[in-house]
């Protein structure tokens, strides 16, 4: 009787075993967004699409002047942007944070206060990126998984280390260099004339011109494509990246 009731246990936990490793498996694989090429882990850049889609992000990390105006914009073209947010900027400018949320647009994980990731240890980082989430959420009521590392520099520790932590990491194709002194017509040519179905654009928000020359991006896009947040154009499974960081559905 005793073997009996031993072996019924073993047979229990054989079981549970079974049936976690499938979705183990399964977790593991709808999660993954990095793959290593050619000895290097390499995030999302762009996503390979057969439709128009393309995707908007704002980095915020100044001020929130030009946020209303931005906002409206996008309204004003129907469209869904990403906001990249740094931990303190999310508590600096709660209330337009708010805002952005409120308006349908989706938020990302920015760093707490723009530190160069390459120089921190994983334990640093995950202390960073919690710091951020929890202003976040403190604001919105919600807890971002996209994650953009400052300047957007990364090694293959900072990688690893957001993927390991269950966010996707996020680069750009397109980069509008909208800062620094950049002129509204060089920040429209960055920002349209290279844009093609898949690719993810860099603006910034709290700059000289980015919210002045955005309705004649947005004009010129939207005439060709669809923008969408970056979580409604990456793939969650079944997808590979190539050596340029181009996310390919498999």
């Amino acid at each position: 009787m005793t073997f009996l009731v031993i072996r019924a246990r073993h047979l229990a936990i054989l079981a549970a075993a079974l049936i976690a490793v499938p979705v183990l498996f399964i977790a593991a694989n709808k999660t993954m967004s990095v793959f290593n090429v050619n000895g290097r882990e390499i995030p999302i850049y762009s996503v390979e699409r057969a439709d128009n889609k393309i995707a908007l992000t704002f980095d915020c990390a100044w001020n929130d002047d030009d946020v209303d105006s931005i906002l409206d914009t996008l309204d004003e073209y129907g469209c869904k942007a990403t906001f990249f947010v740094t931990g303190d900027w999310a508590e600096k400018y709660g209330d337009s944070l708010e805002k952005i949320c409120q308006r349908g647009h989706e938020i990302g994980n920015h760093s707490y206060n723009h530190a160069d990731y390459t120089k921190l240890s994983k334990e640093e980082m995950l202390a960073d990126m919690e710091k951020c989430d929890a202003a976040v959420e403190s604001a919105t009521g919600e807890k971002p998984y996209l994650f953009r590392a400052p300047s957007g520099g990364y090694n293959d520790a900072v990688v690893k280390t957001s993927e390991e932590s269950g966010r996707v990491y996020i680069q750009w194709s397109v980069d509008g260099i909208d800062y620094g002194g950049a002129d509204a017509d060089s920040i429209y040519e960055r920002s349209t004339a290279k844009t093609r179905a898949g690719d993810i654009i860099l603006l910034h928000n709290g700059t000289d011109h980015t919210a002045e020359i955005l309705p004649d991006i947005l004009k010129t896009l939207c005439a060709e494509y669809e923008p969408v947040t970056v979580s409604e154009l990456i793939y969650k499974d079944n997808f590979t990246i190539d050596h340029t960081g181009r996310q390919i559905k498999k």
